[in-house]
């Protein structure tokens, strides 16, 4: 979640063999800028330059000051800190991103906008006992205020998020406005311009609403940590380490992309900077290692998409999740998500395993590692991450845990001369925070929109009911349902607006549904956290399935594969995480809440036996090519295994334990002889 790291070379292991050769600074900067809209800037110069590097400051040491003093009434906190937001970004974001185009002026126009923005920012600290009083009323600057909110907040995220939040936005407020001409279930009284005004300005559910409330505390401080850690260099430090640690193995490029960028999720809340980041090492060094381009991408694309999903650091939705659930921590939500994860790339790990016995790939040689010793002197980097989950554990507010880890953060860096972080570095690293921050305030900014029209029309109900009622009640067809609603989304809308849009929407009806199955449920919070946790992945995983696969298309910006290919190879690849969603549904022991440590290693180990099958199934490829009918043996093995049932299990591990037979006993015989799929 912290800026995009471009790996200086410099910084690196000098025994680090030249021979897989980076892109270069620009190459990646130019990558960024295609694929992640948030990299997409102007090149300010001049005055601006400073206007932008003194706001973006203020910005951070607004909200440093208020973590550790305490925060401003909420009408106050979230207007100041969506006024920062917004007028930065009509000075950093053009209005018109064509390529090719220098951008290094800021138009007349952006200049106002960027003005009225501090307005907008600076009305409720302002006018706060007018507007406190007023109980409800609506004057007539009040709505041309609010009128500006609105349309800043809608533009400001077309610049810094993207075209497709802005449309879906824009259509939740034509929903409210036009409420009594929708046909059945869909139509409502509808709102008149002074009520919706007021809702998405002047209450706590609109613009100004929960998920803005999140950015302005809990994510705005972790996107800090995230800064403080990369000017530490510990960005480089993950790719030294998992070229260490797995860069021997079979397929070692592989691994050590896969390694390296769930590492990189600890710091990195975007998909797309994920493959750039650890991308331009790990994909020029799959490729001179004899990988297709499509695989190489493939393989970066899977793994950096998987990083939102790692703790203790995920994606700015997780952080959204602890207010919408109720009544759940963030260590909650973290411990949850961690068996998921850890098979998610245990899931990657296996099939770029099989790929590269299949192919015959072998590891990196030794005079192309680092220096071991080199590598792990370097090994307190990772104490602030460590920190971070021991603060989360004992009881440490999120916030507060966050503050204490870029405290750590700065205490290790001193330990050597080439991570110690002097004052202009931890300068940068304050701009460089809030920098990020602007297109996640941009995108809850508008995700309160949305948020603030599903509770004011009693939308989320009457959706939740008819998707209850398209699916006829079943569970899994609701999940399914939901399924393709988030992955759709997700195509075109951030991960913390497609979380918002899906939990308010269709987690609801998963909710209901599973009580309904289950109405002894020990804590509904299981069933809660099930449901939110589900449409979190599938809005993730959005990124890497065709055809608008936008980490798949960096990485074959990156690989100079086609796009398309890539994004089928990185599915293919992530398809447990496709799978897995299902498996927390149906059997909560895996979120590890409410069930004994027997339940979970069972759960843990039946789900990696099945994965491994599938994996095979999947590449062809066990301890020999496989026929076409043991693939789908394979594949149906590990749903049995994956399946949460005793009966499934027993079957799938006799099966399973077949298949491995017949492939260790016939993996001498002619290969030739062996039909593939």
């Amino acid at each position: 979640m912290a800026k995009k790291e471009v790996p200086n070379k410099e910084m690196m292991v000098d025994t680090q063999s030249d021979e897989f050769a980076m892109l270069s600074e620009e190459e990646q900067q130019a990558i960024l800028k295609k694929y992640d809209p948030e990299s997409n800037t102007r090149d300010v110069k001049g005055i601006f330059r400073h206007i932008v590097f003194f706001g973006l400051l203020a910005f951070s040491i607004f909200q440093l000051y208020t973590a550790i003093f305490g925060q401003f009434i909420p009408f106050v906190q979230r207007s100041i800190h969506l006024g920062f937001a917004l007028s930065l970004i009509f000075i950093l974001f053009p209005a018109k991103k064509k390529p090719g185009v220098k951008r290094d002026k800021v138009p007349f126009y952006d200049i106002i906008l960027s003005l009225l923005s501090v307005g907008v920012g600076l009305y409720w600290p302002l006018n706060i006992e007018k507007l406190v009083f007023q109980v409800g009323r609506v004057t007539d600057l009040d709505l041309i205020v609010g009128i500006l909110a609105v349309a800043l907040t809608l533009e400001a995220a077309r610049r810094a998020v993207g075209l497709p939040i802005t449309i879906i936005s824009s259509v939740f407020l034509i929903y409210a406005f036009f409420g009594p001409y929708f046909p059945g279930f869909l139509g409502h009284r509808g709102q008149d311009v002074e009520s919706l005004i007021q809702l998405m300005f002047f209450t706590t559910d609109g613009i100004l609403g929960t998920p803005l409330s999140v950015s302005a505390t809990f994510i705005f401080v972790f996107l800090l940590f995230g800064a403080f850690l990369v000017k530490t260099g510990v960005g480089n430090y993950f790719n030294d380490l998992a070229v260490v640690l797995a860069g021997r193995l079979v397929g070692g490029p592989a691994k050590v992309a896969i390694f390296s960028s769930a590492l990189q999720g600890t710091i990195s809340g975007s998909s797309v900077a994920n493959v750039v980041t650890s991308g331009s090492y790990t994909i020029p060094m799959m490729k001179k290692l004899g990988y297709k381009k499509e695989f190489a991408g493939g393989v970066e694309a899977a793994a950096s998409t998987g990083g939102q999903l790692m703790p203790p650091i995920m994606g700015a939705a997780a952080f959204l999740m602890v207010e919408f659930i109720g009544g759940v921590t963030y260590w909650q939500i973290a411990k949850a998500a961690a068996i998921p994860a850890l098979l998610y790339f245990t899931g990657i790990w296996i099939m770029t395993h099989f790929e590269a016995k299949r192919v015959g790939l072998k590891g990196m040689t030794k005079d192309q590692l680092p220096d071991r010793k080199a590598v792990l002197k370097k090994i307190y980097l990772l104490l602030p991450i460590v920190g971070i989950i021991v603060f989360l554990l004992i009881g440490v507010p999120t916030m507060k845990a966050a503050l204490y880890g870029i405290v750590l953060t700065i205490v290790v860096s001193a330990f050597d001369k080439s991570t110690r972080l002097g004052l202009k570095d931890m300068i940068d690293a304050l701009v460089d925070g809030a920098r990020t921050a602007l297109a996640v305030a941009a995108a809850t900014a508008s995700a309160g929109i949305i948020v603030g029209v599903v509770v004011k029309t009693g939308l989320g109900l009457s959706l939740a009911t008819g998707l209850i009622s398209a699916s006829g009640g079943n569970v899994l067809l609701t999940l399914f349902f939901t399924m393709i609603a988030a992955i759709v989304l997700g195509m075109g809308s951030p991960t913390t607006a497609n979380y918002v849009i899906t939990s308010t929407i269709a987690a609801p009806a998963i909710i209901t549904l599973l009580m309904i199955d289950t109405p002894d449920a020990t804590v509904p919070l299981v069933v809660a956290l099930s449901a939110h946790l589900f449409v979190f992945y599938f809005g993730i995983i959005a990124d890497i399935t065709p055809p608008v696969a936008l980490a798949a298309f960096a990485a074959s910006g990156v690989s100079g594969g086609d796009p398309i290919k890539t994004g089928v190879v990185a599915a293919k690849l992530a398809i447990a995480a496709f799978i897995i969603p299902y498996m927390f549904v149906f059997n909560p022991a895996m979120l590890m809440i409410g069930a004994t440590v027997p339940e979970i290693i069972w759960v843990v180990f039946t789900a990696v036996i099945g994965m491994t099958a599938i994996g095979a199934g999947m590449i062809g490829y066990w301890y020999r090519k496989s026929h076409w009918i043991e693939r789908i043996a394979a594949v149906a093995t590990g749903l049995l295994l994956i399946y949460p049932e005793t009966m499934t299990d027993i079957i799938g591990l006799v099966s399973f334990a077949i298949l491995f037979v017949i492939q260790w006993i016939s993996r001498d015989k002619d290969e030739e002889t062996v039909a593939t799929a």
